[in-house]
């Protein structure tokens, strides 16, 4: 009788049934063979040396000469037949044994280094070399400094690596034709140098065109951890931020967490004597223009008063409401265009006031000496929301302030982001010539805002507040401004809003108006004629 077939839908359970007991027996006798070499590890470790004891021996018998092996065997003799007859001597020299065996049977493979070793660094160097030769070359030089297969030590004058051996100074000579006064040239060479030298890193290039050489340094991040607080300055000082040691010659003490440090900051000086009296910040969308607006706000309600206009409409100016010192916190088009109109007419009053007490030798009024600032975040929202309602733009408003604020004791501050850039007008462009640009933002963007492009990289990934300044035709510094959040949000946290708040002023003491009390229905009312000759 011929047997079945078995289905083949049992075949192939049976041959997977196969497989993973075949790969389950692995796997056991895998652990099997480590649990085993664990608890068999000192016995190997001494059979190792052994084997090594035994090696080294031989070595050193095929080592010794003809004529001194004999001595050597009576030495090794005498040495056995004192160890044999000592007290415990063989129970010693067996431990004794052992542990040497022990110790020359151990592990000893070396750890891999950390980091690129000597020659790799050169290495390094030598392709930074080769990457800049075709850009210091020239084929009708008769010496060139920079030359394919040339020597990277006669152009580096000096180089410094640092922790993550990455390049983190270097000073290189470049030839006297180089042309190091055009900026396109300069841009070249320091995107190369960005990316040989690895990029995520901020650096600053010297640049000395008299000698002709080029400095390489990179920079610390900023300190993005220093909250809003009181900044000891002089009336007429603002902050603006914070920047590099080596680029102001000031510090402000300031409190980081529960540590005293000492921070060089970027200082604005506004009044009557200023050169720059109004500025502007611009910058990619949550870079931080409303953060430095609410720290100049802070800053200017000590010795002045604040007038703000949202044109965004976000709400984010709310704490700044019914303070002390706050005129008005405008956020709908018609608020906005009535408040920058009575700034134009103060303005104007301030003046004809200042010109009277002059004209009389007299001081100016007191009034004329308070500080006034205009705080305007997005006009670009507001400028065509006012085309759209048929209405004057409300930048147009800001002319007399922007044109005469410094005699009249009158700052604007203009924030913007970079979609909105181009709707500002001539007047506000003109007159602001303090400039900020916060966010992420290529070289060109900074020069065609600054007037100058940054001595720096910028960096692809920042934080907020993070950024550049300039003050009028002064140098481009970075900046990062004081971390100051809106306290009534709800992603900042506890201590941020509680050191926001602990600056506001006080609020205005509303004075309550009492309804008028009923008339006397039964009393005669007066006439016309009486209540005129009561007044008369």
């Amino acid at each position: 009788m011929a047997r079945r077939p078995l289905p083949r839908i049992l075949s192939k359970d049976s041959a997977q049934i196969a497989r993973m007991q075949l790969v389950r027996s692995r796997e056991l006798a895998r652990t099997a063979a480590d649990s085993a070499t664990d608890v068999l590890h000192p016995l190997i470790t001494i059979a190792r040396g052994m084997r090594r004891l035994a090696t080294a021996g031989r070595r050193k018998w095929a080592d010794t000469p003809e004529d001194r092996r004999g001595p050597l065997l009576f030495l090794v003799a005498a040495v056995v037949l004192v160890v044999a007859l000592a007290p415990y001597g063989p129970l010693l020299a067996v431990m004794s044994v052992m542990a040497a065996a022990a110790w020359y049977g151990r592990d000893r493979t070396e750890p891999a280094p950390e980091g690129p070793d000597e020659s790799q660094l050169v290495e390094r160097l030598q392709s930074l070399y080769e990457a800049l030769v075709p850009y210091f070359t020239d084929p009708e030089d008769p010496a060139p400094l920079y030359a394919h297969g040339g020597e990277w030590e006669n152009a580096f004058a000096a180089h410094e690596f640092d922790d993550d051996s990455r390049i983190g100074h270097l000073v290189l000579r470049y030839p006297a034709y180089f042309p190091d006064g055009e900026p396109e040239a300069r841009a070249r060479i320091e995107h190369l140098l960005t990316a040989k030298a690895g990029r995520g890193r901020e650096y600053h290039f010297g640049w000395d065109e008299e000698g002709n050489e080029l400095t390489v340094n990179v920079l610390d991040p900023l300190p993005t951890d220093i909250a809003a607080q009181h900044f000891v300055t002089a009336p007429g000082e603002t902050v603006l931020g914070f920047t590099d040691p080596s680029e102001v010659q000031r510090t402000l003490p300031l409190s980081c967490g529960e540590e005293q440090i000492d921070v060089p900051p970027v200082v604005w000086r506004t009044g009557a004597r200023s050169t720059e009296p109004h500025l502007l910040a611009v910058g990619q969308p949550g870079s931080g223009a409303s953060t430095l607006l609410r720290s100049l706000a802070l800053q200017a309600l000590r010795h002045g008063d604040v007038l703000i206009v949202d044109g965004g409409g976000t709400g984010e100016y709310t704490c700044l409401t019914g303070r002390d010192g706050v005129m008005a916190v405008e956020c709908a088009l018609p608020g906005a265009l009535a408040s920058l109109e009575w700034a134009a007419q103060e303005t104007e009053r301030r003046l004809i006031a200042i010109n009277l007490a002059r004209q009389a030798g007299d001081p100016p009024p007191a009034d004329t000496r308070r500080p006034l600032w205009i705080l305007l975040d997005r006009p670009a929202v507001l400028a065509h929301l006012a085309g759209s309602e048929s209405r004057p733009d409300p930048q147009d408003l800001l002319q007399v302030p922007l044109r005469h604020g410094r005699a009249a004791n009158v700052t604007v501050v203009v924030a913007e982001q970079f979609d909105g850039a181009e709707a500002l007008s001539d007047v506000v462009r003109q007159h602001t010539r303090a400039r900020v640009v916060l966010g992420p933002t290529t070289p060109r963007e900074v020069e065609a805002v600054l007037g100058a492009p940054p001595h720096t990289t910028p960096p692809a990934h920042v934080p907020p507040g993070r950024g550049y300044a300039r003050l009028g035709c002064g140098p481009v510094h970075r900046l990062q401004v004081p971390r100051t959040p809106d306290p009534y949000d709800d992603a900042t946290s506890d201590a941020d809003s509680a050191a926001v708040l602990d600056l506001l002023p006080p609020r205005t003491a509303v004075m309550e108006i009492q309804p008028p009390e009923p008339a006397d229905l039964t009393k005669p009312a007066a006439s016309t004629e009486a209540v005129g000759a009561e007044t008369t």
